[in-house]
């Protein structure tokens, strides 16, 4: 049975059947092992939620005193933030590439809406705007990477 060249300018399937004569492109190397991906995969939502409630505390504070009231709302929007995005990180590899760039759009647009509400001259508004500029581009440029590198299944190209 014959097979058909692959298109022009799309990558070369690993595993897949090639035209005669091409070789499959050979799958990138991984650096790291699975032990420090596990392990990264457990820290990182830390990591950001701990950088994350801090800068939202201090943008809550707006200059003022750190009080007790403050350091708990630090602590309680690390803890929501790094929830969501454990939440987040195991949902989306399920999910086909439109409701994973949506997933990933509305959880950046969300956590920057918060953080930028915080500021006392910014009104609900321009907080609502701003956070929705930042979905629709956060959505463009995710949606880009996964139908350029991913096919309809979800399958990795490269």
């Amino acid at each position: 049975m014959a097979q058909a060249a692959p298109t022009p300018g799309r990558p070369v399937i690993p595993g897949r059947p090639s035209a005669p004569g091409r070789q499959a492109a050979p799958a990138t190397p991984d650096v790291f092992s699975e032990r420090t991906h596990a392990l990264t995969n457990r820290i990182l939502p830390v990591v950001l939620g701990l950088v994350y409630g801090y800068w939202a505390a201090a943008m809550n504070r707006d200059a003022g005193p750190i009080t007790g009231w403050n350091v708990l709302f630090g602590f309680v929007t690390a803890f929501v933030f790094a929830a969501l995005h454990t939440a987040v990180l195991a949902v989306a590899p399920r999910l086909r590439r439109e409701p994973r760039a949506l997933l990933w759009a509305t959880f950046a647009g969300c956590a920057f809406g918060f953080l930028y509400s915080q500021a006392s001259q910014h009104t609900v508004l321009r907080s609502t705007l701003m956070s929705l500029a930042v979905a629709a581009s956060f959505f463009a440029v995710n949606f880009y990477r996964y139908y350029t590198h991913e096919d309809a299944r979800g399958h990795r190209l490269r």
